[in-house]
């Protein structure tokens, strides 16, 4: 009697796991990319905002994201370079987020006076953008 009920109770059991696995993944945020392993996504995607890069850009999933005087900054995880200049890697792209002006004098995008930590920041969202 137990064996026939263990045998009906198994993939009911079995099939509500399978079902319910990806419910919890979801719900766990995911880690900062490896180009910023000590950087926080999350707080670089409100960051965004305060700091108002989408006036110019648009930044995917950044409310109000929506500029067009800069370039959209769509899947700018997968480019290869920082406005031309620079080799797009993790402390490439934090330089130009807190100085665009030394990088490349007389570019559009202005000295917003970005902190080092802000930029971190602001990079580990940009690169989760791919």
């Amino acid at each position: 009697m137990i064996a026939r009920r263990l045998r009906l109770v198994w993939p009911l059991a079995a099939t509500a796991a399978l079902l319910l696995a990806p419910a919890a993944c979801a719900a766990v945020p995911p880690g900062p990319p490896a180009e910023v392993p000590d950087g926080d996504p999350a707080r670089g995607e409100r960051l965004i905002s305060t700091y108002g890069c989408g006036s110019c850009h648009t930044v995917p999933g950044v409310k109000g994201a929506n500029g067009l005087v800069g370039p959209p900054l769509t899947k700018f995880g997968s480019r290869s370079y920082i406005a031309g200049e620079l080799v797009n890697s993790g402390p490439n792209l934090r330089h130009w987020v807190m100085d665009p002006q030394a990088v490349e004098p007389g570019t559009a995008m202005p000295d917003l006076g970005v902190t080092s930590t802000d930029a971190r920041d602001i990079a580990a969202y940009l690169f989760t953008l791919d």
